[in-house]
């Protein structure tokens, strides 16, 4: 079956149960009137229908591919970029002063959910691209603002993010790219960088790398990191790519999916650069491009398990034994729980959407508070749900599922990067129990009041789905008094099934609302996860405080390490 894009599903929850009309009624985005909604949502369908889903395919089979030094695309990666580019895609979100649409990131997170389940090699292009317009126009210099911004908004250039290196992972403190001061007032960068999403392009005229780099007089560790814009081609004197820089790409990594998004091991040899933000914060700009990518792969999780579960209910559908299998109740059982599981992650990403545009619209603290505080969440649990559903897609598929003809498959391999890229999942539970858990709490209980609210509002119409709604949240605020009075090494031990818990409380919570705006199938949908998903919470919870000493009394031996 072909993908089919979701805007109806899309569409009750940003008017039911995530409501865009919030935002709509800011200043600062009133022209996301309903009808304009409607339309943007429409239109990207098509686009992701008709156009980018038939690409998907020739992505995984026909890989990118390096030759002579130069990048060259999976088929039709060209024209699937063009009709992005063209349509205004890229710049949705992005300041109207540099040529964007200044749309809602609700929106924008929308549609390109969109466009990631129907093609999710091609769509790694803007998303990094979306990224580095974010820390542009955040920390760059109107100079560089003014050069970078219309043509990456355009798609006429695209973005990267450089940060690993062979040593430095998550570690990103321990890489040795290295910068000096030129007398221009420009820099010279030096270095190799690896796992570099798009690092080289044949769809756009210049690729344009945000590196992370150290200057001489740099502090140790990440806060004497300084981020530099290096651009592919240097731009001539009319902003048009002119002489080629020193970098280049050295190879193309070998993937397990994906295959169809380049990822490059880039080399820097005194390449030309020019400095983004300050010198020795450059943390702080990365954080902006890294944090707006999180939310955006959380989302591409959720988008990938979409397309998976659509393939997986049309063969179900369709093979007979002893019947069509989609009438048999265990097929049907992994059906239900995919589709609640897909609800829910889409619904909290764009929660998390909602809250940057309330903090951007509004410029409280609080909107700012409760977007970071869902960021991880968001990344963690739709990435999740996206293995989950894409495994038992192909689980469902049975023996035809191992068939790589049938492209069940390739939704597993695709989607498998997305709990490791952009902070993998254990570093985004990590930032929710220490980082997140600062304020001593107060955000994760306000959030928790709200599920709380919610099920009390909802006893006398669905009483049998709120009272575990609302027991499930009072265990989750005890969870939570517990681990901020528990130790670090313990929060670290128990920090991925508390995020875990966390994520279905709020993914109750939503179908919750969703049960009393639309009956039927949002209320049947509703029960599955309430009573076969959420009571999983019981499990996790155990898991969160069960401490740091039982696994450091695990000796390295029982690993099978040997001596």
């Amino acid at each position: 079956m072909a993908y089919r894009a979701p805007v109806e599903d899309i569409a009750f929850i940003l008017d039911s149960v995530v409501p865009l009309a919030g935002i709509a009624a800011t200043e600062r985005f009133a022209e996301a009137t309903p009808e304009t909604v409607s339309a943007i949502l429409t239109e990207a369908g098509r686009l992701a229908t008709e156009v980018l889903a038939p690409l998907n395919r020739n992505g995984d089979l026909t890989p990118a591919r390096l030759e002579n030094g130069a990048v060259r695309s999976s088929p039709g990666f060209d024209t699937g970029f063009a009709a992005l580019a063209e349509g205004g895609w890229i710049g949705l979100s992005a300041d109207p002063e540099y040529g964007g649409a200044g749309l809602p990131q609700t929106l924008n997170v929308a549609v390109a959910e969109m466009f990631a389940g129907a093609c999710l090699s091609l769509q790694l292009n803007p998303l990094l691209t979306q990224g580095q317009i974010e820390a542009l126009q955040h920390h760059a210099s109107d100079e560089l603002r003014a050069l970078y911004l219309p043509k990456l908004i355009s798609g006429e250039w695209n973005g990267t993010m450089n940060l690993t290196e062979p040593q430095a992972g998550s570690d990103v403190g321990a890489l040795t790219t290295r910068a000096e001061r030129a007398d221009d007032g420009t820099y010279r960068i030096t270095g190799q960088k690896i796992f570099i999403t798009w690092g080289d392009s044949d769809v756009n005229e210049n690729t344009c790398h945000a590196v992370l780099a150290r200057l001489p007089d740099g502090g140790k560790g990440t806060r004497g990191i300084s981020l530099f814009m290096v651009p592919k081609y240097l731009p001539d004197d009319n902003g048009k790519p002119g002489v080629a820089n020193s970098l280049k790409v050295v190879s193309l990594e070998h993937k397990m999916g994906i295959h169809g998004s380049p990822t490059c091991v880039m080399s820097y040899e005194g390449a030309k650069g020019w400095l983004i933000g300050q010198e020795h914060k450059g943390m702080a700009a990365m954080f902006t491009m890294m944090n707006a990518a999180r939310l955006a792969v959380g989302m591409q999780g959720v988008a990938v398990a979409e397309a998976a579960l659509q393939q997986a209910a049309a063969y179900a559908a369709e093979r007979a034994q002893m019947g069509a299998i989609i009438t048999h109740p265990d097929v049907r059982r992994m059906l239900a729980v995919s589709r609640a599981e897909v609800f829910a992650a889409r619904a909290i990403a764009l929660a998390c959407a909602q809250a940057l545009d309330l903090a951007a619209a509004t410029g409280e603290d609080l909107w700012t508070a409760r977007a970071a505080f869902l960021t991880p969440i968001a990344k963690a649990y739709g990435t999740d749900v996206g293995c989950r559903v894409a495994d038992t897609g192909v689980q469902v598929h049975g023996g035809m599922g191992f068939i790589e003809e049938t492209g069940a498959a390739q939704y597993l391999r695709d989607v498998r990067i997305t709990p490791i890229y952009e902070g993998t999942n254990g570093i985004q539970a990590i930032d929710l129990v220490l980082r997140k858990m600062m304020d001593g709490g107060e955000m994760a209980f306000a959030l928790i009041d709200e599920v709380l609210a919610s099920a009390d509002a909802a006893q006398d119409a669905l009483p049998d789905l709120a009272a575990p709604v609302r027991e499930a949240a009072q265990a989750l605020r005890a969870a939570t008094e517990s681990l901020l009075a528990s130790s670090q090494p313990d929060r670290l031990a128990g920090a991925t099934p508390f995020l875990a818990a966390f994520a279905r409380v709020l993914g109750a919570h939503f179908h919750l609302i969703a049960a009393q705006k639309g009956a039927g199938a949002r209320e049947a949908l509703a029960r599955i996860y309430v009573t076969r998903i959420l009571p999983r919470n019981a499990g996790d919870l155990a898991e969160a405080f069960a401490g740091i000493d039982q696994l450091a009394a695990i000796p390295d031996d029982a690993f099978g390490l040997g001596a």
